[in-house]
């Protein structure tokens, strides 16, 4: 059994299912041999729900012939189509049983299932989420919160978590499965590039409400980039995210090519996770936590 579990949730854009392995390698490097033995590193990957669509249309945009001339600033539109794709992907119609929402929600649990049958329930969780997966987890969180307090919750498995359980696993979820997949165990969560406010820019200010912390010594981290248009400080959303939330200004990138080619700039969104000063931050969470 580990000492932490690191759960990772990636963001918007055209994502491979390894897109957590570098940063592994550079957490694995920053805290040495312990990593391996006392960090479980767990990713979510929720893009192969909606990948292959996007890769579709994109394809159909981007034919070269006659009918269709080619689009211009190729690669900021198939940045811009995969990722807002997804954004819009998992908010329409998500009260739909099936709906990309529940899907996303439906590997998070899978996710933290796994992590609590291989470490116990007990095992303190660290929480790492980049762009757009900072909203689903918040919104997973946020609903699973709900739940447990007896609201209705409209969409996802949190409007009825034991039927997903009965059929994922055939049977319906312990209390202590049920209190680590609502992440109760989580001490800490990093968000990067985070985008939560385009989601809630919309509401009223006394509507803006962050999840509870799930422990009172709960940390959450928000670090951002000021030339990274997607990424966004988040105490200003309203006094309960003031409250909750350590926003920290840094300037994403490593190396020469990074400095030269996107820290200065809106492509600093794809590189926070190689950035020293998040990987000191995940590492500082992890090793407060490791015997």
């Amino acid at each position: 059994m580990a000492d932490v579990v690191l759960v990772t949730v990636h963001g918007m854009g055209e994502t491979p299912r390894d897109y957590a392995a570098d940063l592994e390698q550079r957490l694995s490097s920053h805290i040495g041999p312990r990593f391996a033995q006392q960090v479980d590193m767990r990713t979510v990957f929720y893009q192969d729900i909606l990948q292959p669509n996007e890769r579709e249309v994109w394809d159909r945009i981007n034919v070269k012939g006659v009918q269709a001339k080619p689009v211009h600033f190729a690669y900021l539109r198939k940045f811009l189509l995969f990722g807002f794709g997804d954004a819009a992907g998992l908010e329409n119609r998500k009260e739909d049983v099936g709906s990309v929402y529940e899907m996303a929600q439906m590997e998070i649990a899978k996710t933290l299932l796994d992590a609590f049958h291989a470490n116990g329930p007990a095992t303190p969780v660290i929480l790492l989420a980049h762009s757009l997966g900072c909203q689903v987890l918040s919104s997973y969180i946020y609903d699973a919160q709900k739940a447990k307090a007896g609201v209705p919750v409209v969409a996802g498995i949190w409007r009825d978590v034991d039927h997903w359980s009965h059929a994922l696993q055939g049977r319906a979820l312990t209390a202590a499965e049920k209190s680590f997949l609502r992440c109760e165990t989580a001490l800490g969560w990093i968000t990067t590039g985070c985008n939560i406010p385009i989601f809630v820019a919309a509401h009223k200010e006394m509507t803006i409400i962050p999840i509870a912390p799930p422990r009172e010594s709960f940390k959450w981290l928000n670090m951002y980039d000021p030339d990274d248009a997607l990424g966004w400080p988040l105490q200003p959303l309203s006094e309960g995210y003031r409250l909750l939330v350590e926003d920290r200004v840094i300037n994403a990138g490593r190396g020469v090519i990074d400095m030269i080619v996107r820290s200065w700039n809106p492509l600093s969104h794809e590189i926070y996770w190689r950035d020293r000063e998040v990987i000191a931050a995940i590492g500082t969470m992890l090793t407060q936590l490791m015997r």
